[in-house]
Protein backbone atom coordinates (compact mmCIF):
# COMPACT_ATOMS: atom_id res chain seq x y z
CA UNK A 1 0.00 0.00 0.00
CA UNK A 2 1.37 3.22 -0.86
CA UNK A 3 1.76 5.88 2.08
CA UNK A 4 -0.22 8.49 0.43
CA UNK A 5 -3.63 5.99 0.04
CA UNK A 6 -3.59 5.12 4.20
CA UNK A 7 -6.41 6.25 5.67
CA UNK A 8 -5.04 9.29 7.52
CA UNK A 9 -3.65 11.28 4.32
CA UNK A 10 -7.46 11.37 3.58
CA UNK A 11 -7.45 13.92 6.15
CA UNK A 12 -4.82 15.91 4.39
CA UNK A 13 -4.84 17.82 1.25
CA UNK A 14 -2.88 15.83 -1.71
CA UNK A 15 -0.86 19.09 -1.85
CA UNK A 16 0.68 18.29 1.78
CA UNK A 17 1.12 14.80 0.74
CA UNK A 18 4.75 14.80 -0.32
CA UNK A 19 5.47 16.89 2.50
CA UNK A 20 3.82 14.82 5.00
CA UNK A 21 5.39 11.89 3.73
CA UNK A 22 9.04 12.79 3.01
CA UNK A 23 9.46 13.95 6.43
CA UNK A 24 7.88 10.87 8.05
CA UNK A 25 10.22 8.83 6.33
CA UNK A 26 12.73 10.79 6.74
CA UNK A 27 11.81 10.86 10.53
CA UNK A 28 11.85 7.48 10.21
CA UNK A 29 14.98 6.83 8.90
CA UNK A 30 17.16 9.31 11.54
CA UNK A 31 15.29 7.37 14.81
CA UNK A 32 16.48 3.71 13.20
CA UNK A 33 20.25 5.90 12.91
CA UNK A 34 19.80 6.54 16.44
CA UNK A 35 20.60 9.85 15.77
CA UNK A 36 18.07 11.35 18.42
CA UNK A 37 17.52 14.96 18.79
CA UNK A 38 17.50 15.40 14.31
CA UNK A 39 14.57 12.73 13.93
CA UNK A 40 12.33 14.48 16.91
CA UNK A 41 12.81 17.81 15.09
CA UNK A 42 11.81 15.82 11.39
CA UNK A 43 8.88 14.81 13.56
CA UNK A 44 7.39 18.10 14.49
CA UNK A 45 8.01 19.02 10.89
CA UNK A 46 5.93 15.98 9.79
CA UNK A 47 3.46 16.97 12.59
CA UNK A 48 3.16 21.09 11.20
CA UNK A 49 2.57 19.75 7.66
CA UNK A 50 0.02 17.69 8.82
CA UNK A 51 -1.48 20.23 10.46
CA UNK A 52 -1.02 23.00 7.99
CA UNK A 53 -2.72 20.70 5.37
CA UNK A 54 -5.35 19.60 7.03
CA UNK A 55 -8.41 19.31 4.61
CA UNK A 56 -11.73 19.28 6.85
CA UNK A 57 -15.32 18.62 5.14
CA UNK A 58 -17.19 21.62 5.46
CA UNK A 59 -21.32 21.97 5.27
CA UNK A 60 -22.11 25.49 3.64
CA UNK A 61 -25.46 27.11 4.61
CA UNK A 62 -28.23 27.47 2.11
CA UNK A 63 -29.69 30.66 3.27
CA UNK A 64 -30.88 32.50 0.03
CA UNK A 65 -28.28 35.23 -1.23
CA UNK A 66 -25.46 34.05 1.55
CA UNK A 67 -21.53 34.52 0.76
CA UNK A 68 -19.43 32.69 2.81
CA UNK A 69 -16.05 32.71 3.60
CA UNK A 70 -13.06 31.69 1.13
CA UNK A 71 -11.04 31.32 3.55
CA UNK A 72 -9.92 30.50 7.49
CA UNK A 73 -8.80 33.05 9.54
CA UNK A 74 -9.15 36.59 11.04
CA UNK A 75 -11.29 39.25 9.47
CA UNK A 76 -8.68 41.98 8.92
CA UNK A 77 -10.86 44.77 7.27
CA UNK A 78 -14.15 45.62 5.47
CA UNK A 79 -13.96 48.14 3.07
CA UNK A 80 -15.99 49.84 0.17
CA UNK A 81 -13.35 50.43 -2.48
CA UNK A 82 -13.09 51.04 -6.26
CA UNK A 83 -12.65 48.36 -8.25
CA UNK A 84 -11.71 45.12 -9.10
CA UNK A 85 -11.17 46.56 -12.62
CA UNK A 86 -9.73 43.49 -13.65
CA UNK A 87 -13.04 42.02 -12.29
CA UNK A 88 -15.12 44.33 -14.49
CA UNK A 89 -16.55 45.74 -11.26
CA UNK A 90 -16.47 49.38 -10.70
CA UNK A 91 -16.76 49.39 -6.95
CA UNK A 92 -17.17 47.01 -3.95
CA UNK A 93 -17.17 46.37 -0.25
CA UNK A 94 -13.98 44.31 0.18
CA UNK A 95 -13.37 41.92 3.11
CA UNK A 96 -9.79 41.26 3.86
CA UNK A 97 -9.11 37.74 6.00
CA UNK A 98 -5.96 36.91 7.70
CA UNK A 99 -4.94 33.35 7.37
CA UNK A 100 -1.95 31.86 9.92
CA UNK A 101 0.04 29.42 9.95
CA UNK A 102 -2.00 27.58 12.43
CA UNK A 103 -5.42 28.16 10.13
CA UNK A 104 -6.82 25.34 7.63
CA UNK A 105 -5.15 26.94 4.29
CA UNK A 106 -8.01 25.21 1.96
CA UNK A 107 -9.32 28.18 -0.28
CA UNK A 108 -13.37 27.45 -1.09
CA UNK A 109 -15.76 29.50 -3.21
CA UNK A 110 -17.80 32.00 -1.60
CA UNK A 111 -20.68 31.41 -4.00
CA UNK A 112 -21.78 29.12 -6.91
CA UNK A 113 -21.22 30.30 -10.50
CA UNK A 114 -19.28 30.02 -13.53
CA UNK A 115 -15.89 31.19 -13.41
CA UNK A 116 -15.48 34.42 -15.47
CA UNK A 117 -11.78 34.91 -15.35
CA UNK A 118 -8.60 34.48 -13.51
CA UNK A 119 -5.31 36.42 -12.95
CA UNK A 120 -1.94 35.56 -11.79
CA UNK A 121 0.59 38.46 -10.98
CA UNK A 122 3.80 37.75 -9.41
CA UNK A 123 4.99 40.33 -6.68
CA UNK A 124 6.91 40.63 -3.48
CA UNK A 125 6.27 38.72 -0.10
CA UNK A 126 5.31 41.51 2.67
CA UNK A 127 3.17 40.47 5.98
CA UNK A 128 -0.11 39.17 4.36
CA UNK A 129 -1.65 41.24 7.75
CA UNK A 130 -0.25 44.99 5.76
CA UNK A 131 -2.21 47.01 3.63
CA UNK A 132 0.44 47.12 0.91
CA UNK A 133 0.04 43.30 0.96
CA UNK A 134 -2.94 43.57 -1.17
CA UNK A 135 -1.15 45.66 -4.32
CA UNK A 136 2.62 44.44 -4.05
CA UNK A 137 2.24 40.86 -3.28
CA UNK A 138 2.15 37.64 -5.24
CA UNK A 139 -1.41 36.76 -6.18
CA UNK A 140 -4.43 35.16 -7.88
CA UNK A 141 -7.78 36.95 -8.61
CA UNK A 142 -10.79 34.87 -9.43
CA UNK A 143 -13.71 36.26 -10.77
CA UNK A 144 -17.11 34.38 -10.69
CA UNK A 145 -20.90 35.51 -11.60
CA UNK A 146 -23.68 33.50 -10.27
CA UNK A 147 -26.92 32.50 -12.14
CA UNK A 148 -28.53 35.83 -11.35
CA UNK A 149 -25.14 37.86 -12.82
CA UNK A 150 -23.98 39.00 -10.01
CA UNK A 151 -20.02 38.84 -9.95
CA UNK A 152 -17.72 38.40 -6.67
CA UNK A 153 -14.11 38.46 -6.94
CA UNK A 154 -11.40 36.85 -4.44
CA UNK A 155 -7.82 37.42 -4.36
CA UNK A 156 -5.01 34.60 -3.24
CA UNK A 157 -2.21 36.98 -1.73
CA UNK A 158 0.85 35.31 -1.02
CA UNK A 159 2.27 36.28 2.33
CA UNK A 160 5.76 36.49 4.31
CA UNK A 161 6.13 33.08 4.14
CA UNK A 162 3.48 31.69 1.63
CA UNK A 163 5.88 31.39 -1.28
CA UNK A 164 3.23 29.18 -3.86
CA UNK A 165 -0.46 30.23 -4.34
CA UNK A 166 -2.35 27.31 -5.97
CA UNK A 167 -4.97 27.25 -8.32
CA UNK A 168 -7.10 24.68 -8.94
CA UNK A 169 -9.92 26.37 -11.40
CA UNK A 170 -10.08 27.30 -14.91
CA UNK A 171 -12.05 30.00 -16.54
CA UNK A 172 -15.85 28.61 -17.54
CA UNK A 173 -15.73 26.03 -14.75
CA UNK A 174 -18.99 25.89 -12.35
CA UNK A 175 -18.28 26.14 -9.06
CA UNK A 176 -20.39 25.41 -5.88
CA UNK A 177 -20.71 27.38 -2.46
CA UNK A 178 -17.91 26.32 -0.44
CA UNK A 179 -16.03 24.04 -3.13
CA UNK A 180 -12.40 23.77 -2.83
CA UNK A 181 -10.92 26.20 -5.23
CA UNK A 182 -7.44 26.37 -3.83
CA UNK A 183 -5.02 26.90 -1.63
CA UNK A 184 -1.72 28.76 -0.32
CA UNK A 185 1.43 27.82 1.77
CA UNK A 186 2.80 28.49 4.26
CA UNK A 187 0.02 31.44 6.20
CA UNK A 188 -1.49 33.86 3.79
CA UNK A 189 -4.65 35.93 2.86
CA UNK A 190 -7.41 36.20 0.86
CA UNK A 191 -9.57 39.22 -0.17
CA UNK A 192 -13.13 39.09 -0.88
CA UNK A 193 -14.36 41.61 -3.12
CA UNK A 194 -18.43 41.98 -3.18
CA UNK A 195 -21.12 44.02 -4.58
CA UNK A 196 -21.91 47.68 -3.74
CA UNK A 197 -25.34 46.81 -1.91
CA UNK A 198 -24.35 43.57 0.03
CA UNK A 199 -25.49 43.15 3.85
CA UNK A 200 -22.29 42.93 5.43
CA UNK A 201 -22.92 40.28 8.62
CA UNK A 202 -19.25 39.91 9.83
CA UNK A 203 -16.90 42.33 11.56
CA UNK A 204 -13.43 43.22 11.79
CA UNK A 205 -11.49 40.79 13.95
CA UNK A 206 -14.51 37.95 14.01
CA UNK A 207 -12.96 34.85 13.41
CA UNK A 208 -14.51 32.78 10.19
CA UNK A 209 -14.43 29.37 8.58
CA UNK A 210 -14.06 28.94 4.97
CA UNK A 211 -16.95 27.30 3.34
CA UNK A 212 -19.56 27.92 6.57
CA UNK A 213 -19.55 31.45 7.84
CA UNK A 214 -21.67 33.90 6.50
CA UNK A 215 -19.97 37.34 5.21
CA UNK A 216 -22.89 38.31 3.74
CA UNK A 217 -25.97 38.71 1.54
CA UNK A 218 -26.22 40.06 -2.04
CA UNK A 219 -28.45 42.05 -3.20
CA UNK A 220 -31.48 40.78 -5.19
CA UNK A 221 -32.02 41.54 -8.76
CA UNK A 222 -34.97 43.40 -9.92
Amino acid sequence: MKLSNLPIMNKIHPEGHRWVIGFSLATLIFFLLGWGWLWKLILVLAIFCGSFFRNPERFPPHKEGSVVSPADGRVLSVTEVDGPELAGMSESIKVSIFMSVFNVHVNRSPAAGRVLDIHYKPGKFFSADLDKASEENERNLVVIEDEQHRRIAFIQIAGLIARRIVCFVEPDDMLEKGERFGLIRFGSRVDLYLPPQTEIDVSVGQHVKAGETIIGYLPSVD
